[in-house]
């Protein structure tokens, strides 16, 4: 398994500027932004398609800093109820897809987006509750009629351009938001579909990440680094959504935090040693959103505290011992 970093978190830097950054702390693989939320501040397909001496420039810059690139980020809602907002999204994703296939790159990372709830709809609906019954109609109208038939399509195109990995970061507000949803679609669509298995959304949720790695099996395609604290006292309180700003951590039912200060080594390493299990050994991004610490501070820290905790070496093919 390789430590990774997603570079949206030195968005303020140039890419050169970034990978000095990361080079530093002995980071090799990256994941780029490319659009929808994460921007384009290191990577804008539409420019780099569009001329070969920016492509260039590009890819010379990520030679000169000895680094890779293991997938790009396209995180967006292409399903959107409003057609200029989601055409927005779905051209990001179209243009990313173009750029990995130039690269040589077969894995995209986005969301599986969330439409509203009717043809007329001006804003997203997320659905969490079975009752009253208008919930299940909404349901059925977001998955029949806008998920499942935008994602054969978008799914058919990545294919088409080398593109066989699209990982859908399980992410509240969005239909696919745990192992049950994301499996929903990638029985639906094909295994073109996977996971960004991101535990930080889970875990204040409710869910144990051990158990959503095993019941993912075969379905993870990336996986970013990234911990959540949950305060008991506050969720105790008021449960677990909570709509306070990110920035009110006192008064918040969980925070993001960076990897080790929501939960501590043995937590990481028995995820790390499921994702193995399951047959996972790719890389592990970091994604820095820890509002307690400054970007350089909290990359630090998470970059030594999974170096103590990745497992690098491939899995030995005989057991001594046995």
């Amino acid at each position: 398994m390789k430590l990774g970093v997603f570079t949206s978190l030195y968005g303020a830097l140039t890419l050169d500027e970034a990978l000095g950054k990361l080079k530093s702390l002995g980071v090799d693989t990256v994941e780029i932004g490319t659009g929808g939320y994460p921007g384009k501040a290191h990577c804008n397909p539409a420019e780099l398609l569009g001329d070969e001496d920016k492509f260039f420039e590009f890819k010379s810059t990520l030679r000169r800093h000895k680094v890779d690139v293991c997938a790009l980020s396209v995180h967006g809602n292409p399903v959107h109820p409003d057609a200029e907002t989601a055409k927005g999204y779905d051209d990001d994703f179209r243009n990313a897809v173009l750029l990995a296939e130039k690269l040589g790159i077969n894995t995209i990372i986005t969301f599986s987006g969330c439409p509203g709830d009717s043809p007329g709809s001006k804003h997203p609906n997320w659905v969490t509750c079975p009752w009253p019954d208008d919930f299940l109609t909404i349901l059925d109208y977001q998955w029949d009629e806008v998920l499942i038939p935008y994602w054969k399509e978008a799914a058919a195109f990545a294919e088409r351009h080398g593109v066989n990995r699209i990982a859908l970061e399980m992410h509240p507000g969005f239909c696919v938001y745990n192992p049950a949803t994301l499996l929903r679609l990638r029985e639906a669509v094909g295994d073109v579909i996977g996971a960004n298995f991101d535990p930080s959304h889970l875990i204040w949720q409710g869910m144990d990440p051990v158990a959503a790695i095993r019941k993912l099996e075969g379905a993870i395609y990336h996986v970013h680094a990234k911990d959540t604290k949950i305060d008991k006292y506050n969720t105790a309180a008021d449960g677990v959504l909570d709509t306070k700003h990110y920035g009110d951590e006192l008064h918040r039912s969980w925070v993001f935090r960076s990897v080790g200060y929501g939960n501590n080594m043995q937590y990481w390493r028995d995820m790390i040693s499921n994702l193995r299990l399951v047959g996972y050994d790719g890389v592990m991004s970091i994604e820095h959103e820890d509002s307690l610490m400054s970007i350089d501070e909290g990359l630090s820290k998470a970059v030594y505290f999974l170096n103590q905790a990745l497992i690098n070496e491939p899995k030995p093919s005989s057991m001594a011992w046995a």
